[in-house]
């Protein structure tokens, strides 16, 4: 079954939901469905492929936003010890998170969508039962966070849409100046 296969059937399967957490999934599963919809009929070497002055291929955008969906989920779940402290990160670290980008040899388009796919899954499952979406942690370390902020799992939310929906252009961009196909407009 395709990635893209499995996200249709695990949205199909996922718990009974409405109101706010209805929202927020029917709004993740349009950006990730946008997002999805630009790898279509592509090899691993044309997800591989940067088209674009950007260093980024759809294969490491979707490595990418699965890796933002899974840790902020965790964040959600564990708070901030489940991200790394960024303001201690050494060199290999940071050349291992852009790694995160591309889509390395041995790594396949199919098993990037499964692993989004499964990810995907799971966030859905932890919206429809969170106790409480207004639960908050602090932020994790990062030269990017204020001080002593907190998010809520709502906020986390809004920033895992954001970030998708971010991408989801980018990979669209990436598609088009790649074969003219577009997902968007």
């Amino acid at each position: 079954m395709s990635g893209n296969e499995q996200a249709i059937r695990d949205q199909a399967e996922r718990p009974a939901v409405s109101g706010e957490r209805a929202e927020w999934l029917e709004a993740l599963d349009k950006h990730r469905g946008f997002l999805r919809l630009t790898t279509r009929d592509l090899t691993d070497e044309q997800a591989r492929l940067r088209t674009t002055a950007s260093e980024l291929c759809l294969g490491g955008l979707i490595k990418h936003v699965t890796a933002v969906e899974e840790n902020w989920v965790a964040f959600i779940l564990k708070g901030p010890s489940a991200l790394p402290d960024f303001t201690a990160m050494t060199e290999a670290d940071w050349a291992s998170r852009a790694d995160g980008f591309r889509l390395l040899p041995g790594e396949t388009l199919a098993g990037v969508l499964d692993d989004y796919a499964e990810v995907a899954r799971r966030t859905d499952d932890v919206v429809a039962t969170l106790p409480d979406l207004g639960a908050a942690w602090p932020l994790p370390k990062a030269p990017w966070f204020e001080a002593d902020a907190q998010w809520s799992a709502r906020r986390v939310l809004t920033h895992i849409i954001a970030e998708t929906a971010q991408h989801a252009g980018h990979a669209d961009i990436i598609r088009e100046s790649m074969d003219g196909a577009k997902s968007m407009g």
